[in-house]
């Protein structure tokens, strides 16, 4: 199964993804993660990235493209893969459906979590981190059970400049602009799947196993 996870910041895909991955036995592909990591490595595109997510811009097609082509030739990608966070805009997507035809293969569905921006500033504002671990928590309903330790290492726990209110709502107005062009794009290719991101995790997996069911 290849998939790609669309929604906007906040809406859910983490939780989702996990689920997905393990439900089908796929690789999580999350731009997100590649660049956080590489961004504590302080690698060079690491810090490049940075400077573009502190401020709640994208960071460039050339970099994104480059790191997510090289993860997917790698051999966990040849049955199936799960990509979060790409394609991000109608030029990422038309490469990336180049690239699968070119080894005879294509995208099976493309799961769209629609959830509205107020709900999304509320539960990015209520997100913390951990510093020591990284493990996250949300306030609205993951909290944790000192406030502002890890449950599983005591670290302290933070928000991330890219879930700060003013920098969401910069976050959603680009995702506007450039990837929702994207759930259009899909549609007319049939195999889009739109689900309600602002039901509980449960419902919204279960929702999503049904629309994956009745694809031809």
């Amino acid at each position: 199964m290849r998939i790609v996870l669309l929604g906007s910041p906040g809406s859910g895909k983490g939780t989702q993804a996990i689920r997905i991955k393990k439900k089908f036995g796929i690789p999580h592909i999350s731009t997100g993660d590649i660049f956080r990591d590489n961004i504590e490595r302080n690698t060079t595109i690491g810090m490049e990235a940075k400077s573009y997510i502190s401020k709640g811009l994208l960071v460039p097609d050339s970099v994104t493209i480059q790191i997510v082509e090289n993860r997917l030739a790698e051999d966990d990608c040849k049955d199936g893969f799960l990509l979060d966070g790409f394609p991000r805009n109608l030029p990422q997507a038309e490469v990336l459906d180049k690239g699968l035809e070119k080894t005879g293969k294509k995208l099976d569905a493309v799961v769209n979590l629609d959830v509205t921006d107020e709900i999304i500033i509320k539960r990015m504002a209520n997100r913390r981190i951990c510093s020591s671990c990284g493990e996250s928590y949300n306030l609205l309903f993951s909290k944790p059970a000192a406030d502002g330790i890890c449950d599983k290492c005591g670290g302290k726990l933070y928000i991330r400049e890219d879930d700060k209110p003013e920098t969401v709502v910069n976050r959603l107005s680009v995702y506007r602009n450039q990837t929702f062009p994207l759930v259009e794009y899909y549609n007319k290719k049939g195999i889009l799947i739109t689900v309600n991101g602002e039901d509980s995790a449960d419902k919204t997996f279960l929702d999503i196993l049904s629309s994956l069911e009745r694809l031809p």
